[in-house]
């Protein structure tokens, strides 16, 4: 019997160590450790261990490193969105290629996101889309029953045709989970979640460190011998990052993350990593009481309840491949000297302490002793530089009780001299915002030729940009 002894490790890094200290040597994070029980070296350094390798191994051929060779074939689920950001070849006009796209085979995706946000959802209609395409898909449940997947099934219009190449499981046992995968031979596997599974021989709780790393690798040895793509379903720490160790993102090949308010219906779908990919490209998603349908037109993302008040300026924002109007509104109050409050929802706090000091010294506004709170509408987060020009219109909009002219935007970074920069691929956001409406943008100089239509309100300085507010 293998040996089992006790090691700590770090749930940032993922760093091993022998004894529990305060401070990772590794990543220096404080607090870090959590203890789990190792199998022994002479087991440890079998890779073909456990419930994954009910065959005896064999060697793998030696290849070709000609990517003409390779031959793989994406399976593309049918949701644009979840393609996109999967990675592989999208057209001009946002739509996703279906031959080169989507999941790869023997590959294993890690889905995060807050309870409640939409990921089971978005697992389900996946799987049904790619149920439908004629591709056998196998929904592991470790949480919900199978009757209660029927129910949502049947609420997402997802009970239909294609239903007999969907095949739900509701175990929890690993050893049983693989067994099943090898006798129903499926293109796809999604497990939810995986924190939920575990293996009968480990000596810890399920949903350990313990047990969420032995299971988690041998998934991955299972869908990199027997080519199934999997997804694992994971749950977040309060920090919003997925539970158990850095270890498990490691693991995997792409890590996606589900955000958005769970009080909005917009939901965003980004990749941190991803080995097929580009990590740049974002998914929207709406959701309804139909499930969540795919956002692709950037205009999607401002409210049905937008109108121009003071206050509120929308900015074309680049997210991957994809133009996005956000609209960002801001709101000043009295408040007391010394303590005046600085709050943000979706926007960097860091940055919004830079624009108020311009604003103060450059623009002369006297912020000190007022309240500033700024949010992008629709939970959608902004973190580039070019959202400067807009918070800062916005700003000095709900200060003077002032607001742009109709159709107007405002995109450009802002120096600290008071100075408004140039910002990448100025042409496509001006083209994308006149194309939706907006006649007029406000952004740095520059040679961009305006589309037809199109005025370009060009400025140098926020001062100018400021001077435009009526």
């Amino acid at each position: 019997m293998a040996r089992i002894r006790a090691q700590f490790i770090c749930n940032s890094c993922g760093a091993i160590h022998p004894k529990w200290m305060g401070k990772c040597q590794d990543c220096g994070g404080w607090d870090t450790l959590e203890q789990h029980q190792a199998i022994g070296a002479s087991a440890q350094m079998d890779p073909h261990r456990g419930a994954a390798s009910a065959q005896s191994p064999v060697a793998a051929p030696i290849q070709s490193i000609d990517p003409s060779e390779s031959g793989i074939a994406r399976l593309a689920t049918g949701i644009t969105e979840l393609d996109r950001v999967l990675g592989g070849t999208v057209n001009g006009n946002g739509s996703a290629k279906p031959q080169d796209c989507g999941f790869v085979p023997g590959s294993v995706v890690l889905i995060g996101g807050d309870p409640g946000i939409g990921k089971s959802t978005l697992m389900l209609q996946a799987a049904h889309k790619l149920a439908l395409s004629g591709k056998r898909v196998l929904y592991v449940s470790s949480e919900e029953s199978a009757q209660q997947l029927r129910l949502r099934a049947k609420r997402l219009g997802a009970d239909g045709d294609g239903s007999d190449e969907l095949l739900v499981l509701a175990d929890t046992n690993l050893a049983r989970i693989v067994e099943q995968i090898r006798k129903t031979d499926p293109a796809v596997v999604v497990v939810d979640s995986v924190q939920m599974i575990y293996k009968g021989d480990l000596p810890a709780a399920p949903g350990s460190v313990t047990q969420l790393r032995a299971c988690c690798q041998e998934l991955v040895y299972l869908a990199k011998s027997i080519g199934v793509a999997m997804a694992l379903v994971g749950h977040v720490t309060k920090q919003g990052q997925i539970a158990g160790p850095r270890l498990l993102e490691h693991m995997v090949d792409a890590v996606l993350y589900f955000e958005g308010d769970r009080y909005h219906s917009h939901r965003v779908i980004r990749a941190i990593k991803n080995r097929f990919g580009t990590t740049l490209e974002v998914g929207l998603f709406e959701m309804t009481d139909r499930g969540l349908n795919p956002v692709t037109n950037g205009a999607g993302l401002l409210a049905k309840e937008y109108q121009r008040r003071p206050g509120s300026v929308v900015c074309p924002v680049l997210q991957g491949s994809r133009c996005l109007l956000v609209e960002v509104q801001a709101l000043t109050a009295t408040g007391f000297l010394g303590s005046a409050k600085r709050k943000v929802s979706g926007v960097d706090s860091n940055r919004l302490a830079m624009l108020i000091a311009v604003l103060e010294k450059r623009g002369g506004l006297r912020l000190a002793d007022q309240d500033v709170f700024v949010s992008s509408v629709g939970g959608v987060k902004v973190a580039e530089p070019a959202v400067d020009l807009a918070l800062a219109v916005a700003i000095a909009g709900a200060h003077y009780n002032r607001q742009t002219d109709a159709g107007t935007c405002a995109v450009g970074e802002i120096g600290l001299g008071g100075e408004v920069r140039h910002v990448q691929q100025l042409e496509q956001r001006i083209t994308e915002a006149a194309r939706l409406g907006f006649g007029r943008i406000i952004c740095p100089r520059s040679d961009v030729k305006p589309p037809s239509g199109a005025e370009l309100l060009q400025v140098k300085t926020l001062d100018e940009a400021v001077g435009l507010l009526s």
